[in-house]
């Protein structure tokens, strides 16, 4: 038997369909241009809400108030980090990438663009980053069906684990398969308002209708997690009760933006460079509003329900239950709704991404050459499938498995963040730089990373994306230095690009 909850959740997720419908019915998509990209037709409010969507996942509305709900505001750390990546991506980068893309034969992936800006027929970095891009792809979107999950047995207690996270993968295939990028783009302007809404109206609500008590912050509760060890939830004593290592590292997930591909994708396909002023002026006040609404619900999770969750160790259930607790089931029911909406509309873009890449940077230059755009379009649609299927299988894992790959979002950001962000930074502002110190910028930080983390992270508490980061530029910026200076064709794309009317 239904009920108002579940008929509005379920309402939301048919409107979502419906559109990818209609893109697929009118002929959107003819080619992979269309469909992976949107025929660089998107608009600064699209663009940036998609944007916003498609970064921030279900760790907006269950990880950070959970986070701080049990451990404080020095977890929030990690929000400012984001919010100044964000704010330093959208003013410094957006810009010249739309620009550079474009002048660099008006490029589709990121790998198509560092080769096109560098005027090489080497496959060598098209190869390495579509490779990384599917793996790190495959365990961002795991996730978010892992996430999804929670919600739909939450909503619909009779419904399975495995049921639940076979209709989130279906939702997400479905639209991702027959929209294409435009579809995306457009449900994921409408999950970013719903997001933001739904973060804002649960605070507000709280507020407006219950006797805050302020001293049940500093009460002290404890849980067993699953490993067996007791784990102790003190709030402390403010954002600057956290360690000089949780500062620097929180900071340090703002640098994940510069390389990471389904955002800096978004730059790339807006309508016109001068319309990124306008998306970042969006950008910014969506971010604080939203990460400032996630911290209110933190705060008043734990004197509203602090004892309920933080005993049993459910404090990523936070926002589900101040909804269900405070509001209406036809109301609570599109709340929840809008944890969905962070896990597809992360899990679409990166499907996307990942797709594309492989198309663009593998099957069309590589193992089909001639391969007409009608082929590259329906091999794109089957990778999505792939990966999603992938995902699917790591997702479905059990136990210590299941939470293995919730874990890894984070090494899975640090990846993207220390092999990309300092190469595309370079290619964006420095003249000189050339393909040899774009490969060893992105071996170098995938490895250093990777490295930092299997053997230095748990000991010295510093998030590998810092040190990642750090290698990847001064590798770049050596190996540049020590190799040859780039070709005049090379010096007039960035010359191009940099002009200001270009592409205006």
């Amino acid at each position: 038997m239904f009920n108002a909850e579940m008929i509005a959740f379920l309402g939301y997720f048919i409107i979502l369909f419906f559109i990818a419908m209609i893109f697929f019915f009118n002929g959107d998509n003819k080619n992979q241009e269309d469909y992976f990209f949107g025929g660089r037709s998107m608009g600064p409010w699209v663009t940036a809400m998609s944007a916003q969507a498609s970064d921030m996942s279900a760790w907006l509305l269950m990880g950070l108030p959970g986070s701080i709900m049990a451990f404080g505001f020095g977890q929030m750390w990690i929000g400012i980090g984001l919010a100044l990546g964000t704010a330093a991506n959208w003013i410094f980068c957006a810009k010249r990438l739309r620009k550079f893309s474009k002048a660099a034969g008006d490029a589709i992936t990121l790998p198509q663009y560092l080769s096109n800006r560098f005027a090489t027929k080497s496959k060598t970095l098209q190869i390495i980053c579509a490779i990384i891009f599917l793996i790190c792809f495959t365990v961002y979107v795991a996730s978010a069906f892992v996430a999804g999950t929670s919600v739909f047995t939450m909503i619909f207690p009779r419904v399975s684990e495995q049921t639940g996270m076979l209709l989130c993968a279906l939702i997400i295939i479905g639209y991702t398969f027959l929209g294409g990028f435009k579809a995306v783009c457009w449900t994921d302007f409408f999950q970013g308002l719903l997001m933001l809404a739904a973060l804002l109206a649960v605070p507000i609500i709280v507020v407006a209708t219950q006797d805050i008590d302020t001293s049940l912050l500093h009460h002290i509760y404890q849980y067993t997690d699953t490993s067996g060890a007791v784990v102790t939830c003190d709030f402390g004593s403010g954002i600057f009760s956290a360690s000089w290592k949780e500062i620097v590292s929180g900071l340090g997930w703002g640098l994940g933006y510069f390389g990471m591909p389904h955002i800096l994708v978004r730059f790339m396909s807006i309508e016109k460079p001068s319309m990124i002023k306008k998306s970042a002026t969006v950008v910014i006040v969506w971010v604080v509003l939203a990460l400032g609404a996630a911290c209110l619900v933190a705060y008043l999770g734990r004197i509203v329900v602090g004892e309920e969750l933080l005993t049993q160790g459910l404090q990523k259930t936070v926002f589900m239950v101040m909804a269900r607790k405070y509001f209406l089931p036809v109301f609570s029911g599109l709340l929840l709704a809008a944890i969905m909406a962070a896990c597809i509309s992360t899990a679409d873009s990166q499907l996307l991404v990942a797709s594309s890449s492989f198309t663009s940077d593998i099957y069309k230059p590589i193992v089909r050459k001639n391969a007409s755009d009608r082929e590259v379009l329906w091999v794109g649609r089957l990778v999505v499938v792939l990966v999603a299927l992938v995902a699917f299988l790591l997702a479905s894992s059990k136990g210590s498995g299941a939470q293995a790959i919730m874990n890894l979002v984070e090494n899975a950001w640090g990846c993207f963040g220390a092999a990309f962000g300092p190469t595309i930074l370079l290619s964006l502002f420095w003249r000189r730089f050339n393909y040899a110190g774009a490969v060893a910028g992105v071996v170098s930080g995938a490895v250093v990373d990777g490295l930092w983390l299997a053997f230095l992270s748990g000991n010295t508490g510093i998030y590998e994306i810092v040190p990642g980061f750090i290698a990847s530029f001064v590798i770049a910026v050596i190996v540049t230095k020590l190799t040859a200076a780039p070709t005049e064709t090379v010096t007039a794309i960035f010359d191009h690009a940099s002009h200001a009317d270009f592409d205006e």
